[in-house]
């Protein structure tokens, strides 16, 4: 990945969340308890960016946080392209980072797992002891050696 593509990227994530926070006024984006721009992807020649978005609180929050962004995308454009000073400003495509969730959901597993391994008395995150090796089979006899009153063909 270039260096400017990885500089604006960061640039953009920046700016965007300082200005989600501030000049966003759409009551469905204020609704939400926390918003986070978790990660702005950019396409090659930097003409879209895909903004990530984390979202605390329900599902209708949530969808309405993604509609009041996508609402506000062309009032945002204009601004970011002049703080980065970018000649064209990308155009902004909201969507929700599905990590954060996901990495709550593998902590939730975990945790279960190693209560269900203390219950039945195993201590968590250790296997059990493994099974002994089964000892190698003997070598087969080797084969006898060609006879020599044999006549070739």
């Amino acid at each position: 990945m270039s260096q400017r593509k990885q500089r604006v990227e960061h640039g953009l994530r920046d700016v965007l969340t300082e200005m989600i926070a501030r000049e966003v006024k759409d009551p469905r984006v204020r609704a939400a308890t926390l918003i986070t721009v978790t990660k702005v992807e950019l396409n090659v020649d930097l003409s879209v960016a895909t903004v990530y978005i984390s979202i605390i609180g329900d599902d209708a929050t949530a969808d309405g946080v993604l509609a009041g962004l996508a609402k506000a995308a062309g009032f945002l454009r204009g601004p970011v392209g002049r703080k980065l000073n970018l000649q064209h400003a990308p155009e902004l495509r909201f969507q929700q980072d599905a990590s954060i969730d996901m990495s709550e959901k593998l902590a939730a597993i975990i945790r279960d797992d190693e209560e269900r391994a203390r219950a039945a008395g195993r201590e968590a995150g250790r296997d059990p002891a493994p099974d002994p090796a089964p000892e190698p089979a003997p070598d087969p006899a080797p084969a006898p050696p060609p006879s020599a009153d044999k006549d070739p063909v």
